[in-house]
């Protein structure tokens, strides 16, 4: 099919696009007019991570070509939680916990959409929290039956594995469906968009807008991005990569995109960042150690958009320093030791990187060693006695775990 209206070109021949109710209607709609469409965030942490990422760009597109983009944010349904995607129920907040992490996480929006002009970051719990249950059951739960939520994945996938679903978290279908049905009342709001596994969701709120507002409405999905392992990108094995500089430092963000598969480089230029499809199309078919240059400028462009300009600069003159150059850059993770106690043994490899925050136990550390992934300035380290009273002359010292985690050990 040939699209016309700019935004839904853009986000086609990036790959944004899983699914969709009546795309060519959606592309028509875009074509004539500047279209107000919103993207749900859960806010059960203190930051988003990458996961969001897919998001947070279909955001930003909307505003680049004009269009009035709105983050939800969950303060209301996150007193429920999401089953969508999930094995278990989520923990539940308490108020507090969600209103600070509301907080922190709209610092995150200003990066990616334009909060002066007419794009918005709303709450839900602003009208939900108003909701009367009974007249809630009545007009709203009456327009959606059992049999078509039983239908959507989200819901059996979990009865499938016969893990259990409470009622509280089935309630979250027809919340998320009011919330569109609210917007699109209060706001023209046309078109909802998410992860894929939110179709059921959004379609929920496109059938109680039909119904009770006596319009169309329309919903787009994405594809869900996942790690070489299968498992959804977002968290690796150690740990979330958050969004927010104060939970990962800019040099280990950038670092995530600088090691990320290879097979991954397309997609990721696509989605990630704003370089033009001809560009991407070049750096792609870059082969050998020369598709380093396009994981590289991967990293600087998503820390760019992510974290600012300069953020992305000091991350990679960092990385310059640390593997270009061989030098050891104060700006990366360190931890200062007392020459003593390491001459007395009474700090040892296993004390470095577990003050590093390197690994994640003695343990794990014990286990890369013997495996030979820990490296001191370059050199494997193999001393079984897990001293390190031979580095005692140094000022500082590199440990690094595999490829991507460094940390300084400062000797005063």
């Amino acid at each position: 099919m040939k699209l016309k209206s700019e935004y839904i070109n853009e986000i086609s021949n990036r790959g944004f696009i899983y699914q969709s109710t009546e795309l060519d209607e959606i592309d028509k709609l875009f074509s004539g007019k500047k279209i107000t469409a919103y993207i749900g965030f859960d806010i059960t942490s203190d930051s988003l991570h990458v996961g969001s990422l897919v998001q947070l760009m279909l955001l930003h597109w909307l505003d680049f070509y004009g269009h009035k983009p709105i983050a939800l944010m969950g303060g209301g349904t996150t007193l429920i939680g999401d089953p969508s995607g999930k094995d278990e129920a989520r923990k539940i907040l308490e108020p507090k916990e969600i209103k600070e992490n509301i907080k922190n996480i709209k610092n995150i929006f200003k990066n990616f959409i334009s909060l002066n002009k007419s794009a918005k970051i709303i709450n839900n719990y602003d009208w939900l929290k108003s909701i009367n249950y009974i007249n809630f059951l009545r007009e709203i739960g009456s327009k959606i039956t059992i049999n078509k939520m039983l239908s959507f994945e989200s819901i059996k996938n979990r009865l499938d594995r016969e893990q259990s679903l409470s009622f509280l978290e089935f309630n979250y279908m027809l919340l998320q469906g009011y919330d569109f049905y609210y917007l699109n009342k209060e706001y023209n709001c046309e078109l909802q968009l998410g992860g894929s596994d939110q179709w059921g969701n959004i379609l929920t709120g496109v059938e109680l807008i039909r119904k009770l507002n006596n319009i169309k409405a329309y919903g787009i999905t994405s594809p869900l991005i996942t790690n070489p392992d299968g498992s959804k990108m977002g968290k690796t094995a150690n740990g979330a990569i958050w969004l927010s500089e104060n939970k990962l430092s800019n040099f280990d963000f950038f670092q995530f995109w600088r090691n990320v598969d290879d097979k991954n480089i397309n997609k990721f230029l696509k989605l990630f960042t704003k370089i033009p499809l001809k560009e991407i199309k070049k750096l792609s078919s870059l082969k050998g150690k020369e598709i380093n240059e396009a994981k590289k400028i991967l990293a600087y462009e998503v820390t760019k958009i992510t974290r600012g300009e300069l953020a992305a600069q000091d991350a990679m003159d960092i990385s310059k320093n640390i593997f270009d150059k061989n030098k050891i850059d104060d700006r990366i993770n360190s931890y200062e030791i007392i020459k003593k106690n390491i001459l007395d043994s009474k700090f040892s490899i296993l004390d470095a990187l577990e003050n590093l925050k390197l690994v994640k136990s003695r343990s794990e550390a014990k286990r890369l060693i013997n495996a030979n992934g820990i490296k001191i300035n370059d050199t494997t380290y193999k001393d079984k006695e897990f001293t390190l009273s031979k580095f005692i002359n140094n000022k500082e010292i590199k440990i690094s775990v595999g490829k991507k985690k460094i940390g300084i050990l400062k000797i005063v």
